[in-house]
């Protein structure tokens, strides 16, 4: 932390679609960085973008240019799984406390998996100087699920994450695009088959059409007929909580938005739950706001929380048979809370830990 005693923060994965967020997100927060480096893949390296008012040129992560991690005190990952797995231990070895956002790392059982509203005192111990980010699906609903728990102890959930575009990068979003334009000013959805022929090969990452459709898959193919993304919300949510025998039931959609994540939950306590006490947590919880007025209108959608930090939650009802049980849905954009939002959470927490007045931790 030469000259300024604050933190040398680089982002690695700058140019990408969570990347361009972060950025943002850096400019809006509080300034506890010294010296910000911005890292990509050579393909990208050489661009100039603006972090807070100030324009700097991407820095190329390769084998070439190791020491451009050197004197890092703490790397922001925005890369693919692979490149994470890769790079992550490096700047780690390097010095550096690494924030990541993919899975290489989520399920290791020497990385804390941390969502500051919940769990941010895991985020000091961490054996491999490496911390990571839940993945957006969990990030969509463990922070409101997380605050009744703390109220009334968590049994169960049952949950349904209709995922947008974006989730599946710049990738996901120019697919959906593309084909709505192919779509529009058609007559489909008529018969058997309309839209695939009219999408044709077009379908980017996704497994089949996502305009004028709904896609009942995430992820890749795992045992037993589930996704790896559904069974990672389970986990992710297990290890989030503290709760590793808690029984989660996941199923993953796509669904044709641009950004933002929504999620059905069941949730069933230990105790019995009134929507009266539910509210009033929810209202009152970081991280969450609480917008549940159905006769007025007024629930969360995807279209109206795009470009906000919270999880937006709504259609809290008591469920009719089960007095220990709650429905509730939930809203978030997957880019910022999701992805962006809670990586930079994370990192602030290390930021003043690092420039504390011991300045230590398990790593």
């Amino acid at each position: 932390m030469p000259g300024t005693g604050k933190p040398t923060l680089a982002v690695v994965g700058a140019t990408g679609a969570v990347g361009s967020v972060l950025l943002r997100t850096l400019s809006h927060h509080a300034d506890v960085w010294g010296e910000i480096r911005l890292l990509a893949s050579p393909r990208t390296a050489g661009r100039r973008l603006t972090v807070r008012g100030e324009e700097c040129e991407v820095l190329a992560l390769s084998e070439a240019h190791e020491e451009h991690l050197a004197g890092v005190d703490l790397a922001l990952f925005l890369v693919p799984e692979a490149v994470a797995a890769r790079w992550a231990p490096i700047a780690a070895a390097k010095g550096a406390v690494v924030v990541d956002t993919s899975a290489a790392f989520r399920g290791d059982s020497d990385v804390p998996l941390v969502v500051p509203e919940i769990n941010a005192h895991a985020a000091r111990v961490r054996p491999r100087g490496i911390v990571a980010s839940p993945g957006c699906a969990t990030l969509t609903l463990v922070v409101a699920a997380g605050a009744l728990h703390a109220e009334y102890g968590l049994d169960e959930l049952v949950v349904t994450v209709q995922q947008a575009a974006s989730g599946a990068g710049r990738a996901g979003t120019g697919a959906l695009r593309e084909q709505l334009a192919l779509v529009t000013g058609s007559e489909l959805g008529n018969h058997p088959g309309d839209v695939r022929r009219a999408v044709g090969d077009h379908t980017g990452p996704f497994p089949g059409p996502l305009a004028l459709n709904v896609l009942p898959w995430s992820g890749a193919p795992a045992a037993d007929g589930w996704s790896s993304e559904e069974l990672a919300v389970r986990e992710e949510i297990r290890k989030i909580l503290d709760l590793p025998r808690l029984r989660v039931t996941a199923t993953c959609v796509r669904v044709p938005v641009v950004t933002g994540h929504s999620a059905s939950v069941h949730a069933r306590f230990e105790r019995p739950v009134t929507v009266g006490r539910a509210h009033e947590i929810l209202a009152t919880s970081p991280g969450v706001v609480l917008y549940d007025d159905p006769a007025a209108g007024d629930y969360p959608t995807p279209a109206d929380v795009v470009g906000t930090d919270p999880t937006w939650v709504g259609r809290v009802r008591r469920s009719p048979d089960d007095e220990r049980a709650l429905e509730f849905f939930a809203c978030a954009d997957n880019l910022r809370k999701g992805a962006a939002l809670n990586a930079v959470q994370i990192a602030e927490h290390i930021a003043a830990e690092l420039s504390g007045p011991s300045g230590t931790s398990d790593r």
